[in-house]
């Protein structure tokens, strides 16, 4: 029997374009995710409480604003302060190349920008909570 993985997809800052996170939020649900969706606008502070209270086995982020390098490790920062490090955060967006290495360092697992295959982004998902499942055991 197939597990079934809860996901969390999130949009934190004041970017309002959530096209790509609604597209990524379908296609894991259509690769059977369980997905919750937060919104637009949302703190990091709230994305950690929300991935928490519905004790998902990964974050997705999206976006497109340029704050990708404040906002994502903040999520990941707010997980940690809640007792909550084992959740992985994934990321995508508009980023450049050269912020890739410095959102990894800020904890961020995988990283996506526009073109990449949707069967990767789902494989990365799977990975990333296949490995907390097993943590969690």
């Amino acid at each position: 029997m197939k597990t079934i993985y809860r996901v969390l997809i999130g949009k934190p800052g004041l970017d309002g374009h959530d096209r790509g996170a609604k597209f990524i939020a379908r296609a894991l649900r259509d690769a059977g995710f369980e997905v919750i969706y937060t919104g637009i606008r949302r703190t990091p502070d709230e994305i950690a409480s929300s991935a928490i209270q519905e004790d998902v086995a990964a974050v997705g982020l999206s976006s497109m604003s340029g704050a990708h390098l404040r906002l994502f490790p903040a999520v990941v920062d707010s997980l940690k302060r809640a007792g909550a490090e084992d959740i992985p955060v994934l990321g995508g967006g508009i980023i450049p190349e050269e912020d890739k290495q410095l959102l990894k360092q800020g904890g961020i697992t995988s990283i996506f920008t526009p073109g990449t295959p949707v069967d990767t982004i789902i494989h990365a998902f799977t990975e990333a909570c296949s490995k907390q499942h097993q943590s969690r055991r």
